[in-house]
């Protein structure tokens, strides 16, 4: 928690739920994300969270922008970013969503497919395009399917129809899962690339591209990497397999940008027990799985508490939400433990909350309104 969030909650004691962001935070997050990979060129994650007092500062920075859909990019626009800044990063595009983007001025796409190539030669003519490649997720806390990507042999032969669709055959991307914390994930995708480049450029094809995607972790309960040790790692690849000739190189960070500037303000609303046996207290909040904690699903992402009652006598919980579904249980198996003392009505803090909550949030699920947000 920073010291603005700090201070905002003191002062102001806004109605819970809410999340408060401090958004110099996320100036810092950019700052350490360049001096780590200064050759690289960042690319926001707008789905972490796309709040315009986030979009402002960064388009005041020089970021571009990630973009998922028609939606987010109309956000970017209308925030200052240039249409050329920004990429239509998921692979799954309505036609009516890629012809609206490239009629704004966005120029680079990607895909997976050649359903998806075909669309884009029909209504983004001569776009630049970028291939999602499969690679391992090990090391990611929150793994990402195979829903997106394709396998490396499939790559090649999807760049070579867009040559021939008249498309600018621009360059490879990956993603090695999000909250990941090993670096050796981005050196091993890494070399899956390289050969890929390789192929192509036996086939006639000039890459200039490779986009590593996001991943870059925060601190939850445990201690992850630094960003500079991934820095370190991803360079050293990328020199160990490209030499001199190194291609341009995108990174999409989401988490990493927001996560922890901010901090998700909640009240206890419950505190009981399943039988007077029973050592396992469960204590639900106004805020749950529905209400933007969504990244809990199979307990995930382990997101640190703080309450007024820390450093006294602590016994084993039960984490749940308020809503009246059984699956709005946060934690049961993470051996959380919070203080004896936590009653009814206290005010608790869940930190390094900045990301992938206020979007994940349902609009009014057992009538919760979803939570409020504060920019600092």
């Amino acid at each position: 928690m920073t010291p603005k969030v700090a201070r905002f909650l003191r002062d102001v004691a806004p109605a819970t739920p809410c999340l408060v962001l401090d958004i110099d935070r996320v100036e810092e997050n950019y700052r350490r994300l360049i001096a780590a990979m200064p050759l690289a060129r960042v690319f926001y994650a707008v789905k972490a969270n796309p709040a315009t007092p986030i979009l402002e500062r960064l388009v005041g920075l020089g970021s571009n922008f990630d973009a998922a859909s028609w939606e987010e990019i109309e956000t970017c626009l209308a925030a200052g970013a240039r249409p050329e800044a920004i990429s239509f990063g998921n692979t799954v595009k309505k036609e009516s969503a890629i012809r609206a983007a490239h009629a704004a001025g966005v120029r680079l796409f990607a895909f997976d497919s050649e359903a998806e190539l075909l669309k884009l030669s029909r209504s983004a003519p001569g776009a630049r395009v970028y291939c999602r490649i499969l690679v391992g997720n090990d090391g990611a806390e929150w793994p990402l399917s195979r829903k997106f990507g394709c396998e490396a042999k499939m790559a090649r032969t999807l760049m070579l129809r867009a040559a021939e669709l008249g498309l600018d055959p621009y360059g490879i991307s990956f993603h090695v899962g999000s909250q990941q914390t090993k670096t050796s994930a981005y050196e091993t995708a890494i070399g899956r690339v390289a050969m890929v480049f390789t192929d192509l450029k036996e086939a006639g094809i000039n890459l200039r591209m490779v986009n590593l995607g996001g991943g870059y972790p925060v601190r939850y309960r445990q201690e992850v990497p630094e960003i500079d040790d991934f820095g370190a790692a991803i360079m050293g690849a990328m020199v160990e397999h490209f030499g001199n000739a190194l291609p341009e190189i995108l990174i999409e960070p989401g988490r990493f940008m927001v996560g922890d500037a901010g901090v998700v303000s909640a009240e206890v609303v419950l505190v009981s027990r399943k039988s007077e046996e029973d050592p396992v207290r469960w204590v639900y909040l106004d805020i749950g799985r529905f209400g933007g904690l969504a990244e809990t699903e199979g307990e995930a992402i382990k997101y640190a508490f703080r309450t007024p009652h820390d450093g006294g006598a602590e016994g084993p919980v039960t984490i749940a939400g308020p809503t009246c579904d059984s699956t709005d249980t946060l934690y049961e198996k993470s051996n959380y433990r919070l203080p004896l003392a936590l009653d009814c009505g206290d005010r608790v803090e869940l930190l390094a909350t900045g990301a992938y909550v206020t979007t994940y949030a349902s609009q009014a699920f057992n009538g919760f309104r979803p939570l409020a947000e504060h920019y600092v």
